[in-house]
């Protein structure tokens, strides 16, 4: 699943191309693509029909258009496969379009959403005062948003009583963190998955904090990460952090640290990749 990186390069793409654009009709071409939306695929192409698409928003991993005057907005959950993306009008259709948005202008570009495994999709939701739609009010800000408030997190890591990357992972404690940069921003903080989130001083939660955003800018800088061809950002473009990964996916590899061999264990229906010597287990678990 997409990671807060790839999502804000999305996101980005849909700033430049499709933002204060007016929808001059939607086509729904797969009903589990909008499953979420209760009311079914004719009410949302319906709704969409004439409205003016905002400035395309994020929190975390979580992605939406808002349409103005309206006090709704689109929310787009990629899932494991979900692209969104900017084609010509006259584009071959992809093998997996699932929906299609068209603009009352002139520009010669719609909006695709492509779906290969269908775990994706688009809804319609009211929106609160400060426009973030209300399935995802439970959602935590992300470490990249200036509203991030680092002392509240490191009195809800303390609390928690749990441990390290599963904090991370909760995205009511902390969003847009996923599995790979977890482990990335673990390992440049020479920590081990399963350390204690009580142990944690301020300083070390300081330190880790810092790490997790080094990691994430560094990604959003060469477009995220793809391991294949289903992440790609609007243009259809893959990301290039793969490349500069020193944990995730390095399994025998040496640690470009110490030169240990990166191990990787199973960890709640994933996997976690960490340097035995630089990221020794703790002693006990809570």
């Amino acid at each position: 699943m997409p990671e807060l990186p790839e999502v804000e390069v999305v996101r980005r793409g849909l700033e430049r191309w499709v933002a204060h654009r007016t929808v001059a009709d939607a086509e729904v071409l797969h009903p589990r693509a909008v499953r979420r939306h209760i009311a079914g695929p004719d009410d949302f192409a319906h709704r969409l029909q004439g409205h003016r698409i905002g400035t395309p928003s994020r929190r975390g991993k979580y992605l939406w258009l808002p349409l103005e005057e309206t006090g709704q907005a689109v929310l787009a959950h990629l899932g494991m496969s979900g692209q969104l993306l900017v084609q010509p009008h006259e584009a071959p259709a992809e093998k997996h379009l699932r929906i299609r948005v068209r603009f009352a202008d002139a520009l010669g570009t719609e909006l695709r959403f492509v779906d290969q495994r269908t775990f994706g999709g688009l809804s319609l939701h009211d929106t609160s005062p400060d426009g973030l739609p209300d399935v995802i009010a439970h959602i935590a800000r992300d470490p990249l948003d200036p509203l991030f408030d680092d002392e509240a997190f490191h009195l809800a890591l303390r609390r928690r009583r749990t441990t390290v990357k599963r904090a991370l992972l909760d995205q009511s404690l902390i969003s847009g963190v996923g599995n790979i940069y977890a482990d990335e921003a673990l390992w440049r903080s020479r920590l081990h998955y399963e350390r204690p989130t009580a142990t944690f001083t301020r300083p070390r939660t300081a330190e880790l904090l810092g790490h997790v955003r080094d990691v994430m800018n560094a990604a959003l800088a060469v477009g995220g990460t793809s391991f294949d061809s289903l992440y790609v950002n609007v243009n259809g473009e893959s990301g290039y952090f793969d490349r500069s990964l020193d944990a995730y996916g390095r399994e025998g590899l040496p640690c470009r640290r110490c030169a240990t061999p990166v191990r990787r264990r199973p960890w709640m229906n994933r996997s976690s990749y960490f340097c035995p010597k630089c990221q020794r287990p703790p002693r006990t678990t809570p």
